[in-house]
């Protein structure tokens, strides 16, 4: 299977290769480089990587989640502890923040519904954030003591 791979990734590479040096070059007006073949090829080439590291990395992460003991216990218990920070997040966050007739007047409906869910992704930031500098923090002063 890595032999596969790596056949795989070698000729990949040395299509992109081909298709660099088919490239447009910069005299070329944008409208033109845009409809380019090699262009289009590489970004369809792009994608389908893309596609595939996506599918390992899910792959191989549920794997790993089914297959090691503490490993679905430690997700859940994050999940959860993420699910909590949302539920606070938005309890905390205020529909009535912004004027909607103000905002309504320079183009853009929005609702108030729509505000406290803004409300709700800042807190949830603000939180995380302080969670991670906390933890930060916390290992400093854990390492320096034990020193």
């Amino acid at each position: 299977m890595h032999k596969i791979v790596k056949i795989i990734l070698v000729v990949l590479g040395a299509i992109g290769a081909i298709l660099w040096f088919q490239l447009p070059s910069t005299d070329v007006p944008a409208t033109e480089a845009i409809n380019n073949g090699s262009m289009n090829f590489m970004f369809i080439i792009t994608y389908l990587l893309l596609g595939i590291a996506i599918a390992a990395s899910v792959l191989f992460g549920l794997m790993n989640l089914l297959t090691s003991k503490g490993a679905l216990k430690k997700t859940l218990i994050g999940v959860g502890g993420l699910l909590v920070v949302v539920i606070i997040s938005y309890a905390l966050a205020n529909g009535t923040d912004v004027n909607l007739e103000e905002m309504a007047k320079k183009g853009v409906p929005t609702t108030e519904s729509t505000v406290k869910t803004i409300g709700m992704g800042l807190n949830v930031f603000f939180i995380l954030t302080i969670i991670a500098v906390g933890a930060m923090l916390w290992s400093g002063v854990k390492k320096m003591i034990s020193k």
